[in-house]
């Protein structure tokens, strides 16, 4: 998936002038989206739609772009994604405090923008952001999915070891570069620093028994996150949570710098963005700054 992939792009500390930087932050279903990014052909995307509505319910002739903390792809929910949109100042003053509730009764039902405020100075909802936290939600009951989480749960047909997925997830932690388990696009590094990698059990829903099937969460968060990241080591992890490959597999994976065969890249509706994480204020300008530098890592 696209996570916010590090690119060398010309600096930008702001808005132009006579702008004002807005932040949203926002929800969607990603289930009937062909990603976040708008694309030709005219597919369905977040990106679009959003634009389209802001455009609209601010009554301007033209299209504000949009910038997004993670640009997901086709099928990957999100419940806490943030992005920014630079407004010209005297639209902002005198229909700011109005965009939300407009935005409401504009939007299709799977998107949702739960505040709008104007940003800090030096705030940019991809460079300023220090880290990204996703969760992969996994059955493996062996009956399937409960129907009304199908759109957002992975099917998994092996009971799964949750402490040896724990196991093997310690091992990734830390900065490394993950090109074993990336999709490698030109001018972008691979080099991330995975800040935490964990799974639990969740119980069934106790309303209608334990025999309801619970849920295997695994919690992804890294500074950020290059394409297809998140569910290749999700479909590691379950070869070692399925008993196909010991705990030192993923590892080996990741030393030896290539794809491997025997990793899926799971299925993406079962990925959501829960939380985009910013420094304080007076570091957000400091932050997009530094995040913009192509990254290498540091002799060991």
């Amino acid at each position: 998936m696209t996570d916010c992939v590090e690119e060398q792009e010309p600096r930008r500390d702001g808005p132009a002038d006579g702008l004002v930087r807005v932040r949203l932050d926002l929800s969607y279903d990603g289930t009937e989206f062909s990603g976040w990014a708008k694309q030709k052909g005219g597919r369905r995307t977040v990106q679009g739609e959003l634009e389209d509505a802001i455009r609209v319910v601010l009554r301007q002739p033209e299209v504000f772009p949009l910038t997004v903390a993670g640009r997901t792809d086709a099928g990957v929910h999100a419940r806490g994604q943030v992005a920014h949109v630079d407004l010209p100042g005297d639209v902002w003053v005198a229909e700011g405090e109005k965009l939300r509730r407009r935005l409401a009764g504009r939007l299709p039902g799977d998107i949702r923008v739960w505040r709008v405020a104007g940003a800090p100075a030096g705030f940019d909802a991809r460079f300023s952001a220090v880290w990204r936290r996703y969760a992969y939600r996994i059955c493996d009951h062996p009956a399937g999915v409960d129907p009304l989480r199908r759109g957002h749960v992975l099917w998994h047909d092996r009971p799964l070891d949750v402490d040896a997925m724990n196991e093997a997830a310690r091992l990734l932690v830390g900065e490394h570069d993950f090109a074993a388990y990336c999709k490698k696009r030109e001018g972008a590094t691979t080099i991330r620093e995975l800040l935490e990698f964990s799974w639990e059990r969740l119980p069934g829903d106790a309303l209608l028994g334990p025999e309801l099937p619970g849920l295997v969460v695994g919690t992804v968060r890294a500074d950020a996150f290059c394409h297809n990241m998140v569910r290749a080591l999700v479909g590691s992890m379950l070869l070692v949570g399925g008993g196909q490959r010991p705990v030192s597999f993923p590892g080996e994976v990741l030393a030896a710098g290539a794809r491997n065969s025997a990793v899926s890249v799971v299925r993406p509706y079962g990925l959501t963005l829960e939380e985009v994480g910013y420094p304080a204020d007076e570091d957000l300008a400091a932050r997009s700054r530094a995040a913009r530098n192509l990254r290498v890592l540091a002799p060991r």
